[in-house]
């Protein structure tokens, strides 16, 4: 199955999953022994963004590039288009504000170099974007959403701290 292919059936099995109708079954109800997992951060593929369809609400979704495990992040409506353009190779006939950003960024000679979803407390995602210039990285806080946003367009790695997948897979939460 194609890259395209692959990402089309993470996002129906998200949506199903996330109406509830989701199949169950895994490698623990199998009696098989799951792999250890690294501890620290790992790089996701920004799946897609969807609507979640019990709710209406646009949901990113990511998935681990080490070990798979993926997660859906409830954002806004405006956070989703930022993400959703580019990731489908879109052009806004106006710079939308993340495009405003990098042009900003490039002309002032800072570059993106990657984000980070930091942590889950209370119902909130938190992360960081690292920028360089002149040699020295800046490190500053972000609405995962929009962080996401910029990596996409700077074709950056989005890295997650382990914790996050442990915490958004907590009951009652999105999570595949």
């Amino acid at each position: 199955m194609g890259t395209s292919g692959r990402r089309r059936a993470i996002v129906w099995t998200v949506v199903a999953l996330v109406a509830g109708v989701g199949a169950s079954g895994g490698a623990r109800e199998r009696g098989d022994v799951p792999a250890p997992r690294a501890q620290g951060l790992q790089e996701v593929e920004v799946v897609g963004v969807v609507v979640d369809p019990r709710t209406q609400t646009p949901t990113v979704i990511l998935q681990g590039k080490r070990d798979k495990r993926a997660f859906a992040m409830v954002i806004g409506l405006a956070e989703a288009t930022g993400i959703a353009l580019p990731l489908q190779g879109v052009t806004p006939p106006r710079p939308l504000t993340h495009d405003l950003f990098m042009t900003v960024f490039g002309r002032l000679n800072v570059a993106l170099i990657r984000v980070v979803i930091t942590d889950l407390r209370d119902d909130t995602y938190f992360a960081t974007v690292h920028l360089t210039s002149g040699g020295s990285e800046m490190v500053l806080d972000s609405r995962p959403s929009v962080a996401i946003a910029l990596a996409v367009r700077a074709r950056v790695p989005v890295l997650v701290e382990d914790r996050v997948f442990d915490k958004s897979g907590a009951p009652g939460r999105p999570h595949i």
